[in-house]
């Protein structure tokens, strides 16, 4: 059976088990000027008709997703966001008081991981940077690092064992050295977001991304990375676009990077799912 639905425009035939199948969105964000014109009601609403069975947030402040996570602890899976505003994107490596604030978050217990930390090759070797890495491998959260390649090293020197979500499949999103890092380390889980015409140029998966997650499956999770309100605008449309170069892949494969990858990094079972997170739009449900 056959699902339609529109991208850019088009009409675009997907397998039913994928046009209708539950989605674990890996990277949104929920921030202060989102919540301005979304409730965490009807961002809920928003997930749920588009299939997002679990999505993992964060928000600026963090005040934001512990509120969208209290109005469905089933669905969200609540990272904490270190930035208090837009400057602490830039500054939170210098700053000293950081660690401290996070240490005493995180003993609140309502948190799954920390992030996303925006870090460049120059700050990993910032003393507030290596004192969170050790904070999240003692709590043993994931922690979702938007950075270069050498801060992926660095994290590894701190915790070998420590597992890291790498945002965006990095700054240099090239399979071969996406590969490599995958192979150099097995706590490494490459985030997809935002990489969607990279990997499908026009619509049409790319041979060599292909062949990445058919040979990793396990080491890849989707997300649309709501990091403005206009993508939280268009968020259907840039569902229906990984929806799209998902189907294309083989069923086991596309499974795993939909949904169960993500399952598997945060310890989210079918037994352990609330009935209104399982809960999945019809074909005929218009979301708009």
């Amino acid at each position: 059976m056959l699902h339609i639905i529109t991208l850019l425009g088009l009409a675009v035939l997907l397998p039913a088990s994928l046009s209708a199948g539950p989605l674990f969105d890996g990277h949104l964000h929920y921030n202060a000027t989102h919540a301005a014109h979304y409730s965490p009601q009807q961002i809920i609403e928003k997930l749920a008709c588009n299939g997002i069975r679990h999505a993992v947030v964060s928000g600026m402040p963090a005040s934001h997703t512990a509120s969208l996570y209290r109005q469905a602890p089933a669905r969200i899976v609540p990272l904490l966001g270190v930035y208090r505003s837009p400057d602490d994107k830039i500054a939170w490596p210098k700053d000293a008081s950081l660690p401290a604030r996070i240490e005493a978050a995180l003993n609140t217990g309502i948190w799954r991981g920390i992030g996303e930390l925006h870090i460049f090759a120059s700050d990993r070797h910032s003393p507030v940077f290596r004192r969170i890495i050790e904070l999240a491998a003692q709590h043993r959260l994931p922690v979702q690092i938007h950075g270069d390649p050498a801060v992926i090293d660095t994290v590894y020197d701190i915790a070998a064992s420590q597992a890291v979500i790498w945002a965006h499949a990095g700054t240099f999103p090239y399979p071969d050295l996406v590969a490599d890092y995958l192979q150099r380390y097995p706590a490494l889980t490459v985030d997809l977001s935002v990489r969607d015409e990279r990997i499908a140029p026009n619509g049409e998966i790319s041979d060599d991304w292909y062949e990445l997650f058919v040979r990793f499956p396990d080491r890849f999770i989707v997300g649309v990375d709501t990091y403005s309100l206009a993508r939280w605008q268009d968020f259907d449309a840039a569902v229906a676009t990984v929806r799209h170069w998902l189907a294309q892949l083989p069923d086991a494969v596309a499974r795993l990077l939909a949904h169960d990858n993500a399952a598997a990094l945060f310890g989210i079972t079918e037994k352990s799912m609330q009935p209104d997170a399982m809960k999945l739009p019809g074909p005929e449900h218009n979301c708009s």
